[in-house]
């Protein structure tokens, strides 16, 4: 029988023993009269006691107080500096690339990552001479393989969006290194309570505060995390000449759900690990990927990689003879879970990639991605998982009598 670890060892707890304090205490300052809430500064620009002011802020497209406050935070998670924050996750993408990459240069981006990356790649970066190779980064070697003299960034994500593929970061460190190369993890779906990418020898942690950070499907946001402050310089410049920085308000939610993080990522996972199990005895599901699982193929790499629980997405597929058909119905017969274009938020989310995510890649790059035409991408929440469990049962029902066939059909198709 399959079962999935989510045990919270004490051996895989976060190196930082006062992890959870700080994220408790985001945003706060120190000393006497100072406000339990970090402030939200709204204002575009600061007053000035001369004109050879070094006043730390003077335009908030370049730094904001408020801003400022969840960038140390974020820093601190990470053992690192100041993070620099954005607009939304693709914005810091975007600095990142044009931080590190000039015409002439060359990238290894794994082949199973977010869609935005996959554009941002070969229609906005490659058009200014920027080249790009796609490989399976699960295998190093493959990743080895792509390395040119000119490569001057690797870029992986893991666990990948959405097939859940796990990269070896630590291997991939080693390849980055002897390639002189920046090796840049996006960690959106772990974060930092579940998996720290500096440690395992990543040069840059990039992620979209707006899944789990945030929390709460209220604020758009992106971060980028080093430990080298001369490229954290330069990206900081890049967001002051294209003006990606976060929104104030944005910044302030985001700090109010980073207080949260620790408890609810730990919750989600629990939850993704109980339906991912569940999921694997259903006869309609060919496929579920979930790295808890104790029979998935990258399990051990899980378990050396994350710190103490798998994270909060999984994705399945279904048997059958028209998986596509059978997940379109069972999508739109959920009550509980949402169809959305989103992970992270304290609901459950559901999405069928082939349509929504990865709708503007070609058929044969979804399938190249391992993105099926029945695969669906679950976001678990923080509801009682039982509450989860009956809204997805009903769905299987209604998706079968929709589709016209018994699950005698459906077994012998599997």
């Amino acid at each position: 029988m399959t079962r999935c670890d989510f045990t919270d060892s004490p051996a895989n707890h976060n190196p930082q023993p006062d992890f959870d304090a700080l994220c408790a205490h985001a945003g706060l300052g120190q000393g006497d009269g100072q406000p339990l809430v970090a402030p939200l500064v709204q204002s575009t620009t600061y007053c000035r006691d001369g004109i050879e002011s070094t006043a730390p802020h003077a335009y908030s497209r370049v730094s904001n107080p408020t801003v400022a406050a969840l960038e140390r935070t974020l820093g601190q998670l990470e053992n690192a500096p100041t993070a620099v924050c954005f607009g939304s996750g693709l914005a810091a993408e975007t600095a990142l690339f044009l931080a590190v990459l000039k015409a002439g240069d060359h990238a290894v981006c794994a082949k199973a990552c977010y869609g935005g990356t996959t554009r941002l790649f070969e229609q906005i970066l490659e058009p200014l001479r920027v080249d790009c190779t796609f490989v399976d980064a699960t295998d190093p070697a493959n990743v080895a393989a792509a390395v040119r003299p000119n490569t001057r960034l690797i870029f992986i994500e893991t666990p990948a969006n959405p097939t859940l593929e796990l990269t070896d970061i630590r291997a991939i460190a080693r390849i980055a290194k002897r390639a002189n190369a920046l090796l840049a993890v996006d960690n959106t779906f772990l974060t930092p309570v579940l998996q720290q990418p500096l440690e395992l020898g990543a040069d840059i942690t990039v992620s979209s505060t707006t899944k789990f950070i945030e929390g709460h499907s209220t604020a758009l946001g992106g971060a980028i995390v080093s430990r080298d402050e001369s490229l954290l310089q330069r990206v900081r410049f890049i967001r002051k000449c294209t003006g990606g920085i976060i929104a104030p308000l944005n910044a302030w939610l985001t700090i109010q759900g980073l207080k949260t993080l620790p408890l609810r990522i730990r919750r989600q996972s629990e939850n993704a690990a109980r339906i991912a199990a569940w999921l694997a005895a259903r006869p309609e599901v060919t496929t579920v990927n979930y790295p808890g699982l104790d029979d998935h193929p990258q399990f051990e790499l899980a378990a050396a990689q994350h710190l103490g629980h798998h994270g909060a997405v999984l994705s399945f597929d279904f048997t059958g003879d028209d998986p596509g058909r059978f997940a379109r119905a069972f999508v739109t017969g959920l009550k509980r879970c949402r169809l959305v274009e989103h992970v992270g938020s304290v609901e459950t989310l559901i999405t069928h990639p082939a349509s929504m995510t990865h709708a503007d890649l070609t058929e044969a790059q979804r399938l190249d991605a391992g993105i099926t035409p029945g695969l669906v991408r679950l976001s678990v929440g923080i509801e009682d998982f039982r509450t989860i469990l009956q809204d997805l049962e009903t769905a299987f029902a209604e998706a079968l009598v929709s589709c016209n066939r018994g699950v005698e059909t459906c077994l012998a198709h599997a």
